[in-house]
């Protein structure tokens, strides 16, 4: 298994719910030692994930005001550094993040493996989003931005993906990227009981300097980065505590305390160890 950033071999540091993680021995890019294809998308993926709880949503459509104001946080961030135009949202499930970035001029196309998700986003939020995941992704469009939100991890073929992006993006585009931190101190803390150690819908780990090393090849430069201003909602909190919780003697507990928690209160999201970077275009992508 070969380090996608060194092109060098990892080694097993540990295992999570049957999946060995791997790392980098030079750049300490983590990832899940798996075999992946399509299929991989349609069945991590599916409607279950948006409404069956565990590591996914017990209700994403329901958090339509939550998602479509992290849109707006961004709009408002990338407005420090562009004029709003053409913009490919990937992973966009209903598009509540472009129904947010379309309420400041950009225009948005959504890219969403689960066909209920797009749907609901084409009939019932007014945003165009096709069908398919960015690793088979084609178009004859261009696009100034090219927004990643929460989704590099999930990748299943990562360079591919990556490759795809560059291809659609225009010179001196941009990619913006929300993801999590490997590296943060909750994520140290927690070792491999860290929640996004969540095998198999997360596949990669990433720090802030190898995302940087990663975004290179395809031609992209940092120019901006920080920490998102999220909110989750209780009913969302709730399912995943429960989750990680698992059916013991102690997470039963925890979980009738929880659910003495009301479902819609909505309160800021701790992200300690999440990060957004700005990346441009600055040259054509490496082999």
């Amino acid at each position: 298994m070969e380090c996608p950033i060194e092109n060098n071999v990892t080694q097993r540091i540990f295992q999570k719910d049957g999946f060995w993680i791997r790392e980098c021995p030079v750049c300490h890019l983590r990832y899940v030692e798996t075999t992946t294809s399509q299929e991989h998308v349609t069945q991590v993926y599916g409607d279950n994930y948006f409404i069956g709880g565990g590591a996914g949503y017990s209700d994403y459509l329901s958090e339509e005001k939550i998602i479509t104001g992290h849109g707006r946080q961004y709009a408002k961030i990338l407005s420090q550094y562009m004029e709003p135009g053409k913009v490919l949202d990937v992973g966009a499930a209903a598009g509540f993040i472009l129904k947010g970035l379309g309420e400041y001029r950009w225009e948005g196309l959504g890219l969403e493996p689960n066909e209920t998700m797009a749907e609901y986003g084409c009939k019932n939020v007014g945003v165009n989003v096709e069908v398919g995941s960015l690793e088979h992704f084609k178009s004859e469009q261009k696009f100034d931005l090219v927004t990643m939100i929460q989704v590099v991890p999930h990748f299943y073929q990562l360079k591919q993906a990556l490759q795809v992006a560059a291809d659609l993006t225009k010179p001196s585009g941009y990619w913006l990227i929300e993801t999590w931190n490997k590296d943060s101190f909750m994520a140290r803390a927690m070792g491999k009981g860290w929640h996004e150690y969540s095998p198999p819908s997360v596949l990669h780990f990433f720090s802030p300097e190898t995302l940087r090393l990663l975004v290179r090849q395809f031609g992209f430069e940092e120019v901006a980065r920080g920490r998102p201003a999220k909110k989750i909602s209780s009913g969302h909190a709730k399912s995943l505590l429960q989750y990680k919780m698992g059916g013991s003697a102690l997470g039963r507990l925890g979980a009738k305390l929880i659910n003495l928690i009301p479902d819609d209160l909505i309160f800021p999201y701790p992200s300690l160890d999440l990060f957004w970077a700005l990346y441009k275009k600055t040259s054509t992508p490496s082999d």
